[in-house]
């Protein structure tokens, strides 16, 4: 009896943790939290006097649950109508508590560009990936979480690392340095100028939309500034005639964002990524789906 309590103390301190580390593998806060559930109810089945190291038993058992749904949603995604990106994670609010479900996720491992790197990678690459480069676990510690030898491991992470370095060019900017260019973008998409939006838009920028199929968006990405300027401007117009419209300023996935809500309800979370201080990229996620558990 009691062992209980050291159970849940344990799955308490390391908690935040372990959502980050299922959010990180499978870019879904649902599922992270459906993994985070599975994981506490196999904690409590452990025996306290079996484990040396809670932090490292836990983030075993958060992987491989983890890699469990990964593989899954792999197949899923094959038959993903449109672009496929990540549920928008609260990483801060204006003058805001970050994410109610807790979480240690900084920098630009949370950005959705980095996610997105990271979804091309194999499930066991990406997993020991996230293990070693964003949570820094040792290798033993990461074979003993995947199911593979030591040496098997570290050339997971040196492909890993090989495939994310060739695709990944300059760092995202961190949101109090895209600041200035986020409100100059937002500024300029309200009011309707074109050329304003062009103004800080890159020259190789992309709009990604994600609807999953049951709402609208772009079904391919759409790239050049004039291109993303018009298509933005156009989407604003049609949401302003679905109803009232209510834009909120945060910043999800580490970046500048706006929560569109209409007529009260969540519509779409676009994120702004800066490099370089431009606008390169804008994300914007509609798909019902994966809006049902983001904090606004």
């Amino acid at each position: 009896m009691s062992e209980q309590p050291h159970r849940e103390d344990d799955f308490t301190e390391h908690r935040a943790l372990l959502f980050s580390i299922a959010y990180e593998i499978l870019g879904s806060v649902a599922d992270a939290e459906d993994v985070l559930q599975d994981t506490y109810l196999r904690w409590r089945s452990v025996s306290h006097t079996a484990v040396e190291n809670p932090r490292a038993y836990l983030a075993k058992i958060v992987t491989r649950q983890a890699l469990g749904v990964l593989r899954s949603a792999v197949r899923r995604r094959e038959r993903y109508v449109g672009p496929w990106l990540p549920e928008p994670l609260l990483t801060d609010a204006v003058g805001g508590a970050p994410d109610g479900v807790g979480h240690v996720l900084t920098g630009e491992a949370v950005t959705t560009a980095m996610l997105l790197l990271l979804d091309a990678l194999t499930p066991a690459q990406r997993a020991v990936f996230v293990l070693r480069e964003v949570f820094a676990f040792d290798y033993p510690e990461i074979a003993a979480a995947v199911g593979k030898s030591e040496a098997a491991v570290r050339q997971l992470n040196q492909r890993a690392r090989t495939s994310v370095r060739a695709k990944r060019h300059t760092a995202v900017a961190t949101p109090a340095q895209a600041q200035p260019i986020a409100e100059r973008f937002l500024a300029a998409a309200v009011t309707g100028d074109v050329q304003g939006l062009m103004d800080v838009l890159a020259p190789d920028v992309v709009f990604l939309g994600d609807g999953g199929g049951i709402v609208t968006t772009a079904l391919r990405p759409v790239a050049g500034p004039d291109k993303v300027a018009r298509l933005l401007l156009g989407l604003l117009a049609k949401g302003a005639r679905m109803g009232e419209l209510d834009i909120r300023l945060g910043a999800y996935n580490g970046m500048p964002s706006v929560a569109v809500l209409i007529d009260g309800v969540l519509d779409q979370v676009t994120s702004i990524e800066v490099r370089g201080g431009a606008v390169t990229a804008v994300y914007c996620v509609r798909n019902p789906e994966k809006l049902t558990a983001v904090k606004i």
